[in-house]
């Protein structure tokens, strides 16, 4: 089964997101290209999974990452 894709994750820029294995930036596990895949987030800011269809429930306070509504 799939890891729960993070929202809003912590130093987003340290990871590559392009498998589910998530391997650290410096140290791509997967083949995925010559370079690290981005985060969402850091394409098209933190409301990104209000834009199209992801298929993730931001009020599941099961996802990863999730900021908490004040």
């Amino acid at each position: 089964m799939a890891k729960k894709f993070p929202l809003h994750p912590k130093n987003p820029e340290r990871i590559c997101w392009g498998c589910d294995k998530y391997c650290p930036a410096d140290a791509l596990g997967c083949g995925n290209g010559s370079g690290r895949t981005m985060h969402p987030a850091e394409m098209l800011g933190d409301d990104w999974y209000t834009y199209g269809d992801w298929g993730i429930d931001p009020e599941d306070p099961a996802t990863p990452g999730r900021k908490n509504p004040v």
